[in-house]
């Protein structure tokens, strides 16, 4: 069995989740901050191959009028090049209100404002997967 990786995009890191091998479980993986695309694609493809990655779902930031900001374009970018350089499924899923639920999740954890900046990356990205997961079950 093999796992999904979930990422939650941003300009200089990005939060990691990964499933359980039986793709039933999202949990918070960590975070990358990174300075350009070839490191961060580097990076994603270590963890890929550490971790015995079968797909990866990032998250896509849709404005709710339907019109792709620069965050969703540089989503289409890393999906597309992830493609190709790990020859793996990549999916986009719609990650609106993600960040804000993994805030008010860290908020009702009662975390300092240090520690919630320091998990709203990964709690972020184990949303995404853990929707992900659930919409491939129904």
């Amino acid at each position: 069995m093999s796992r999904i990786l979930g990422i939650d995009p941003g300009e200089k890191r990005v939060g990691l989740a990964l499933s359980d091998p039986l793709g039933i479980i999202a949990s918070p993986f960590g975070k990358i901050e990174f300075s350009s695309q070839s490191e961060l694609i580097s990076e994603l493809e270590r963890i890929c191959r550490e971790n015995d990655v079968s797909e990866i779902v990032i998250g896509y930031p849709v404005r709710t009028s339907g019109k792709k900001g620069k965050e969703a374009i540089l989503a289409e970018e890393l999906a597309v090049a992830l493609e190709e350089r790990l020859g793996i499924k990549v999916h986009l899923w719609d990650e609106r209100l993600t960040t804000q639920q993994a805030e008010r999740a860290l908020l009702e954890a009662d975390l300092s404002r240090k520690k919630r900046k320091k998990l709203r990356d990964k709690v972020s990205a184990s949303l995404i997967l853990d929707s992900f997961l659930q919409a491939r079950k129904r």
